[in-house]
């Protein structure tokens, strides 16, 4: 049994939390798959390489309303793909060499399997004889794709495995209506592959403000094969390709395709952990349950990431690493995560981005609100670009002006909202952050200015 001064499992958000404050600490670092966890490796940042080249194979399609009259004369799948990794996995690479071999991590030892607890603050590596014991445990070992029952028969993929697929399909099913389902949607339709999306609500984005989702139901329809309110029964091969079968309440029927996508959700990998062993508690959901310090139930053990997180996003997790790291450091004066206004993008086209409560969330709680909407074709870089869908949505007390929530749909909503989230986490209101600055003419963000305008506040 080898005791060190901390355990970190998981090499996501979880590896960042290491510097040279702990170069007197004996550190051991679990890793059961690749160095760098989810987002660097099958996730947000892969994806947005994806995305950015869709963005560009798209273009010409939409230039012929302005006049321009464009081609794309094809898509080098290969070598999409290939330049993209050709990046990505150096750098997981790199990072398993620096923690193994570079000398600012001679306290530091790297154990490659699953870790799972036998006992308080003690871990089980598959692969390796001997126990570890720790003073401290982070747990930021992430999670992995759901997939539902029915696809036995069949090679499916996941967001774990679709991008590295040899060559591009002629048709696709995707599973799943959320931001994965739509992100993939958009890559993989820009590069000319028919794309059905089956879902078992009624619209996409579902997760979303109301007006935000129907607006990009609507648009989605218009570019992909929409499968609403269908179930999955199962799916098989069958001679060129592969079957689907779905249920509805008009009946079953078929689809025919050559790939199938998962995209229905991903699962905290707290169940690899035997939690209950250190008298770790879970939530409902299966995640780790954590206090606002990041605590779990257990002394000496935090966690971090997609583990614990409801929010299963990349910003969020490097922040609560920055807490555990904080935490770590100062036991005796704790800090807590700020997760009041936790924005989020779903980088499909058109783009999406939110932050703060849905207007039928607002309804809900029965919160008092007024809100507002602002067209991009109502701004004039709107004009220029010729949009007639996007728009922004507010909503924000009546008497004081705080933002209670922001909801973009359209081009770069992923950046255009960013003044917002500014706004909401440092409680400048809505009259003040309008009127109190200027705004460059004619730039997207008077999207955001004349929203702030249009709130009917008290």
């Amino acid at each position: 049994m080898t005791h060190f001064d901390l355990v970190i499992v998981g090499t996501g958000s979880g590896n960042s939390i290491l510097d040279s404050r702990f170069a007197g600490w004996r550190v051991a670092i679990v890793e059961r798959g690749t160095f760098g966890g989810t987002c660097l490796n099958v996730g947000c940042i892969p994806t947005k390489m994806f995305v950015h080249t869709a963005d560009l194979a798209a273009t010409p399609a939409a230039s012929a309303k302005l006049g321009v009259e464009a081609e794309l004369r094809g898509v080098r799948w290969t070598d999409v793909r290939d330049r993209i990794f050709g990046r990505i996995d150096p750098i997981a690479s790199g990072g398993r060499a620096y923690r193994t071999s570079h000398a600012d991590n001679e306290n530091v030892t790297v154990y490659d399997g699953t870790a799972r607890f036998t006992g308080p603050r003690r871990l089980a590596i598959s692969g390796y004889e001997e126990e570890l014991t720790a003073d401290r445990i982070v747990l930021a070992n992430g999670s992995r794709p759901i997939v539902p029952p029915g696809l036995e028969g069949i090679e499916y993929h996941t967001s774990d495995t679709v991008m590295r697929v040899d060559e591009l399909p002629r048709r696709m099913v995707i599973v799943g209506t959320g931001f994965v389902a739509s992100e993939f949607a958009h890559v993989f339709a820009a590069f000319g592959v028919d794309v059905t999306i089956v879902g078992r609500s009624g619209r996409m984005l579902r997760h979303e403000d109301e007006d935000i989702s129907a607006r990009f139901t609507e648009l989605a329809a218009q570019r992909w094969d929409l499968r609403m309110n269908r179930t999955l029964r199962g799916a098989s091969r069958v001679d060129g390709g592969i079957r689907v079968d779905l249920s509805s309440v008009d009946g079953p029927e078929s689809i025919e395709t050559d790939l199938v996508l998962v995209a229905i959700g991903r699962k905290a990998n707290s169940d690899t952990l035997d939690a209950s062993n250190a008298g770790i508690e879970l939530t409902e959901n299966g995640r780790v349950r954590v206090d606002a310090t990041q605590r779990t139930t257990a002394e000496g053990v935090w966690a971090l990431g997609d583990v614990s997180s409801p929010w299963e996003l990349k910003h969020v997790a490097n922040h609560e690493a920055r807490v555990v790291q904080h935490n770590l450091l100062n036991p005796s004066a704790p800090i807590a995560s700020d997760h009041r206004f936790v924005p989020h993008a779903v980088f499909s086209s058109p783009q999406v981005a939110s932050v703060g409560v849905t207007e039928q969330q607002a309804r809900e709680r029965g919160t008092r609100y007024v809100k507002s909407t602002q067209d991009y074709a109502d701004i004039a870089y709107g004009w220029a670009m010729e949009d007639t869908t996007g728009f922004a949505k507010l909503l924000a007390d009546p008497a004081t002006g705080q933002l209670l929530g922001a909801h973009i749909i359209g081009p770069q909503a992923s950046t255009v909202i960013q003044p917002l989230i500014q706004a909401m986490s440092f409680g400048l209101d809505a009259r003040s952050m309008a009127k109190g600055q200027y705004w460059i003419h004619p730039a997207m963000p008077e999207l955001v200015e004349n929203a702030l305008l249009n709130l009917p506040l008290d």
